[in-house]
């Protein structure tokens, strides 16, 4: 009977020390910040040739030389006059839409490597990749430069019941900051998107969806003026 007490009280005392032995490295775990390049897990890398793609966001630099542009998450540039594409921003965080800057040094694109989508900022040649913006809710995207290559414009957007959202313009510094609201969505069902801004920087041009919601959309250009 001494002997069978002993035994269970042993067990029950194994039991207790993994139990807290897995308590404690579930904790550990849950301190470890995410990391969208480095996720938890198994996961196998696949290499494939491609010579053509489709939903690819293209720039031109301002010498006209030299092409960038995104695809399947990556970020490729291409002298005009063809040849080999060069990945200068690679990993599992998606990454899309670059905008050279206008004198041709820095980088706009949006990344959610920070864990959503925000905008960041890189050097030429991908090198110095820094998160601008740090919204961890609505997200933004299709970041434009402003003339002077000191702001930009970017939409951010609402999410809602309806799959496509709503959106706003703002205007943020490259060193980043909250930002400046340039339009006010109207509902959760009209969306703004595909900013451009004038050369002058005195207009930012706009599409948005004037239809408040159905099956159907009406897309109107508008136009944003500074003073």
């Amino acid at each position: 009977m001494i002997l069978r007490f002993f035994t269970l009280t042993l067990a029950m005392f194994l039991i207790a020390g993994i139990s807290n032995d897995l308590m404690a490295q579930a904790e550990k775990e849950k301190e470890k910040p995410w990391d969208v390049n480095n996720p938890p897990g198994n996961f196998k890398e696949f290499q494939f040739k491609v010579d053509e793609g489709t939903w690819m966001n293209l720039d031109l630099s301002p010498d006209g030389k030299t092409m960038i542009f995104d695809m399947l998450g990556d970020i490729y540039t291409m002298p005009v006059t063809g040849g080999e594409a060069k990945v200068i921003r690679t990993g599992l965080a998606w990454e899309v839409q670059p905008r050279f800057s206008p004198d041709g040094k820095k980088i706009l694109f949006t990344s959610d490597a920070g864990g959503a989508d925000n905008i960041w900022t890189m050097s030429s040649d991908g090198s110095n990749a820094k998160q601008v913006t740090t919204e961890d809710f609505t997200l933004l995207n299709n970041a434009v430069w402003m003339p002077d290559g000191q702001f930009f414009v970017a939409r951010k957007h609402f999410t809602s019941e309806r799959s496509l959202g709503a959106g706003e313009m703002w205007m943020y510094h490259i060193s980043g900051g909250k930002g400046i609201q340039l339009t006010k969505r109207k509902n959760d069902q009209q969306d703004v998107n595909e900013p451009s801004v004038s050369p002058d920087g005195r207009y930012v041009y706009f599409s948005e969806d004037m239809y408040p919601g159905g099956f159907s959309n009406t897309i109107k250009i508008q136009t944003l003026r500074f003073s």
